[in-house]
């Protein structure tokens, strides 16, 4: 249910981002040629009160191809490959952010596999895996920093796109929370200016004598 550890950026020194921008982008091209256009992502962005791009009153987007190009309404022969899949070109434009329908995703609680792999495709995992995950943590760290009425302010959007209700974080896993410890503490030493050579897993242990 969770992607790989070596997924996520904020942990893994050795993540590519060269090797995990295709899958991304595949995600985006997926989410805009078919995705929105499916009845059962629409039924959910209406519920979790989010406009889809085509939706926008103002410069609505309503496929990955720019603007001009032959096809405006994506036709599945023409950009999908086999089970969710969407061929990317090298220089393939990415005309939006996914990262608010990841948010309210996860605030309204409905991040779990199957509607990700709805909403973003086959390469889900592995294209927004490590985004869903830092703001999974992103929440809990909303929720511990603030109150419920700010935590909500902070998810709401413009022209009316308020969240309509904040669900504790999901199918929280023990690593995912220690994970979450860690960071927290981090943060914590930053505001106090525990960084750099002050970091305090630099600073020697202070060894108590015995014999004083």
């Amino acid at each position: 249910m969770n992607p790989p550890t070596r997924l996520l950026p904020m942990q893994d020194s050795q993540f590519d981002i060269l090797q995990w921008y295709p899958q991304f982008q595949s995600c985006v091209r997926f989410f805009l040629d078919h995705a929105q256009y499916e009845a059962s992502v629409q039924a959910m962005a209406a519920f979790i009160n989010i406009r889809l791009p085509f939706q926008k009153s103002q410069s609505p987007v309503t496929s990955s191809r720019p603007p001009g190009s032959p096809s405006t309404i994506p036709s599945p022969s023409l950009t999908a490959a086999p089970a969710g899949k969407f061929a990317i070109p090298s220089q393939a434009c990415l005309p939006i952010s996914l990262t608010p329908y990841i948010r309210r995703l996860v605030a309204t609680g409905f991040d779990f596999p199957g509607m990700l792999h709805g909403f973003f495709g086959d390469d889900w995992a592995s294209g927004i895996g490590n985004l869903h995950e830092e703001e999974r943590r992103n929440y809990l760290f909303a929720a511990k920093a603030s109150n419920w009425l700010h935590v909500k302010s902070q998810y709401d959007m413009p022209d009316g796109q308020s969240i309509p209700f904040l669900r504790p974080l999901q199918n929280a896993t023990e690593e995912e929370i220690v994970g979450a410890e860690k960071n927290w503490s981090q943060w914590l030493a930053m505001q106090d200016w525990m960084i750099g050579p002050r970091n305090p897993e630099d600073i020697p242990p202070i060894i108590k004598d015995e014999n004083v």
